[in-house]
């Protein structure tokens, strides 16, 4: 059994690492390509106010608002989208409406409200919910207007001056088929949960999305706040729904049909966090899933393509990013037994551990990353870089959810598309009184337990055996999974004790 151990250990933790400096020295380079980029230009500041006024002969645009059960929050998307600074001859409002609870009633009404002072919306009811949000987009494609689409998600809230930013950027540019554009965050600072996703999705936006466009590299729509042309839609093949991440493999098969992407940093759209664990869980699970589900779709039409290697590798990070997940967990299970078995004269020579510490490459990227992000969004990116030690061990604690994700996605495993809850103005301290605050504890949440535990006296065994270089790994993973879990059970135990919601909340899939 030992001599089993000897062996299989060291080499399922050395596959870990190897997997994670791969996709950790993808971000090193992405965030030394946006450190060489940053480069004063001459001449004056442009004014980010100064803005083209849209007339009659803009192109008329419709606006997607997909929903499903948001009664918290539609009525503030609504009348925000109807606050957007463009010719009313020119838009076209549609509420793509699947719910089954009080949402629908109070659409309903927000929708005549508008509708009698002649705003230009429409409430779109189906009869079921084939394809979830991409049926929904689908189906309102076909009664759509607009030759540009523009699409927000409930949680959002578009700036009046949002399509004047957006919209000229189709002018004169026939390939353009989608403009994306930065998310904001409405609840940033509500929680140390808000703060982590906020800092995390920052370097997607900053360092991510601009680097691949400056690159020439695909992107990506982020299945809200942008704006498609209808032909790149149509061209592209549609809406599909056989992958949980309609706007990655949508954004994918344009870009390989020729069509051009690309971002806007300056246009940020406000949105709302998820404000508890167990809400976040669920919302990355469906990421991760869905971005298994195209990467297994797309990944091999990317590599038949014409598309010049360095599109192909890009996009092929990209694309299996999530794959990481069970690299991440494999390294949390064997990183403590590693060092036991070294500890006790049975582990791989000290070149093997020379090896390993090539990772510390991996994780510069990480950091690096993380670091020109905040530097590039916030004045006082470096007070937010305390931050990077609970993102690297949130991340770390997820990791047995998005592994499940992952391999539900390499077993073809049907997953219905599981909403997140959002809670409008119940955010911050009162989120347990919406309706769709999760009350029950996910199952998924005991492995975490179990996981937490198994970390923690790893640790506890590596402070034993006087491997002081490796504590701080083995910290974040007894960190990481200790936090998820402690912050699902008190968050779910939380809304149990808050009002009944007259609605059932949603479950995550995990």
């Amino acid at each position: 059994m030992l001599a089993a151990l000897e062996v299989a250990v060291p080499a399922l933790y050395a596959v870990a690492i190897v997997v994670l400096t791969a996709y950790g020295g993808n971000l090193l380079w992405l965030a030394l390509v946006h450190a060489a980029s940053e480069r004063l230009r001459d001449g004056p500041v442009p004014d980010p106010d100064d803005l083209p006024v849209p007339d009659d002969d803009w192109p008329v645009v419709t606006v997607q608002l997909p929903l499903y059960n948001e009664a918290e929050v539609a009525h503030r998307l609504i009348d925000a989208c109807v606050q957007l600074d463009y010719p009313r001859s020119r838009l076209d409002i549609q509420v793509l409406d699947d719910s089954t609870d009080a949402t629908t009633e109070r659409v309903a009404r927000r929708v005549a409200h508008w509708q009698a002072e002649g705003v230009n919306i429409t409430h779109v009811r189906r009869d079921d919910r084939t394809g979830y949000k991409a049926g929904a987009l689908a189906n309102g494609l076909q009664r759509a207007r607009g030759d540009l689409i523009a699409i927000f998600d409930a949680d959002f809230v578009p700036r009046p001056s949002f399509l004047r930013r957006l919209v000229p950027r189709f002018f004169d540019a026939p390939d353009l088929g989608m403009v994306q554009a930065r998310w904001g965050h409405l609840n940033r600072d509500d929680s140390l949960l808000t703060k982590v996703q906020a800092f995390g999705l920052d370097a997607h936006f900053a360092i991510e999305q601009r680097v691949r466009e400056l690159a020439g590299c695909f992107l990506n729509f982020n299945g809200t706040a942008g704006v498609w042309r209808r032909a790149c839609i149509e061209d592209a093949g549609g809406w599909a729904h056989d992958t949980l991440t309609e706007d990655l493999d949508l954004s994918y098969r344009a870009q390989l049909q020729g069509w051009r992407l690309t971002y806007v940093p300056a246009a940020e759209a406000p949105a709302e966090l998820p404000p508890d664990m167990n809400a976040l869980r669920a919302q990355q699970f469906r990421w991760a899933k869905g971005g298994a589900e195209t990467a297994l779709k797309l990944t091999g039409r990317l590599w038949r393509s014409a598309q010049p290697w360095r599109v192909k590798l890009e996009g092929t990070f990209h694309l299996t990013a999530h794959f990481a997940f069970p690299f991440i967990l494999l390294a949390a299970l064997t990183h403590a037994p590693l060092l036991l078995l070294k500890g006790i004269g049975h582990g791989p020579g000290e070149v093997y551990f020379a090896v390993m510490g090539f990772g510390l490459f991996g994780f510069a990227g990480f950091f690096l990353a993380q670091l020109f992000a905040q530097r590039a969004l916030h004045p006082d990116w470096r007070r937010r870089l305390r931050l990077f030690v609970p993102f690297m061990a949130g991340t770390m604690g997820l990791s047995l959810s998005n592994t499940s994700a992952v391999w539900q996605a390499l077993r073809g495993t049907d997953t219905a598309f599981i909403r997140t809850p959002k809670v409008g103005s119940a955010g911050g301290d009162g989120w347990w009184e919406s309706r769709y605050a999760i009350r029950e504890v996910p199952r998924i949440v005991w492995g975490e337990l179990a996981l937490a535990v198994y970390s923690t006296v790893g640790l506890g065994v590596v402070i034993g055996l006087g491997e002081w270089a490796a504590v701080p790994f083995q910290a974040l993973f007894a960190l990481g999974f200790a936090l998820v879990t402690a912050s699902s059970l008190r968050q779910a135990l939380t809304a149990q004790q808050g009002p009944t919601a007259s609605a059932p909340a949603s479950s995550p899939a995990a």
